[in-house]
């Protein structure tokens, strides 16, 4: 009993030292990103959150263009993809022939494993001049709005916005997928046998599901966030806060492989290595509020058969 007991604490200890690195480590690259970006951080303080003007010549810096591009391509991305993902991720867990459901399923985690460069390739032949002939196509009182004006270049937010949906659908799709193959038979069975059509059925199995649904989206939005050679080709690099789809933008990340190797002074590096500050502060926001909202979602699933014990659930519920 004693050795049992030595031996399991052993085990906690190592495995603990395993999770503690891990902390460590995140820790260390947000102390060094700090550390390296001082110059910035005591120059401008606050206002680099805020400002619009990048000019390495006059020594002016500011993030918030880079700031807007990130979110707004990554919300779009997340925008066009999660449908599109979950789609796929039910159709080959519950409707899928099983002769197709093996190629299906190798097609999807294929599309996971292609380089991003491959993806902006792709996008600067492909997918832009496509962009382009539908924002030419477009009649003037739609291209008078402010989220259509602009140039029809391709080059643009638009461009970035459905790259990153096409890289972030298979990793939705797959961790989706294996969370509907999770729920277990008894919830579509007590489905069916309350008289739910099919439809029903996935529905209850999805609401089920749920909580590692909303897991598998911010995963998605996680890759969005730090997306960089794909977005870097096709969003035309320009520093400005537009809504417009049409407009040439830019991202944090973009800005960074663009300009790190061109900074000619030490103000100019910390700016770009400020920028990387804050994408890992963003990046760590943007998780710690998903990990609270699932937590908030598996509280209140947890909490709801008990809420009311006498009610009889309903088709299409879990």
């Amino acid at each position: 009993m004693g050795q049992g007991w030595r031996k399991d604490i052993g085990f906690r200890a190592g495995t603990g030292v395993f999770a503690l690195l891990l902390i460590l480590i995140v820790g260390a690259i947000g102390v060094e990103l700090t550390l390296q970006s001082m110059q910035s951080i005591s120059q401008f303080g606050l206002d680099f959150w805020r400002t619009e003007i990048w000019d390495p010549v006059a020594g002016e810096f500011g993030a918030l263009p880079f700031i807007w591009g990130t979110l707004y391509s990554s919300i779009l991305a997340l925008l066009i993809a999660t449908p599109i993902a979950l789609g796929i991720a039910v159709f080959i867990s519950e409707l899928c022939p099983a002769l197709l459901r093996q190629p299906l399923v190798f097609l999807t985690e294929l599309l996971a494993a292609i380089p991003s460069i491959v993806y902006g390739l792709w996008g600067i032949f492909v997918l832009v001049p496509a962009v382009r002939t539908v924002e030419a196509s477009l009649p003037d009182s739609v291209r008078s709005l402010p989220m259509f004006a602009g140039p029809p270049l391709g080059l643009g937010m638009l461009s970035a916005a459905l790259v990153l949906a096409i890289m972030v659908i298979p990793f939705t799709s797959s961790v989706a997928r294996e969370v509907l193959k999770s729920v277990p038979p008894a919830q579509r069975e007590a489905a069916y046998a309350l008289g739910a059509t099919r439809f029903e059925a996935i529905r209850a199995a999805l609401f089920y599901a749920r909580t590692g649904i909303v897991g598998a989206v911010m995963l998605g939005f996680g890759r969005a966030l730090g997306e960089t050679m794909a977005v870097t080709m096709v969003i035309g690099n320009n520093p400005q806060v537009s809504l417009s789809l049409f407009a040439p933008q830019y991202t944090m990340a973009a800005v960074i492989a663009n300009e790190f190797t061109e900074a000619a002074d030490d103000l100019y590096l910390a700016a770009l290595v400020e920028i990387g500050l804050v994408l890992f502060i963003i990046t760590l926001l943007v998780n710690t509020m998903s990990r609270l909202l699932i937590w908030s979602m598996a509280r209140s699933g947890a909490k709801a058969p008990a809420a009311e014990p006498a009610a009889a659930p309903a088709p299409g519920t879990a």
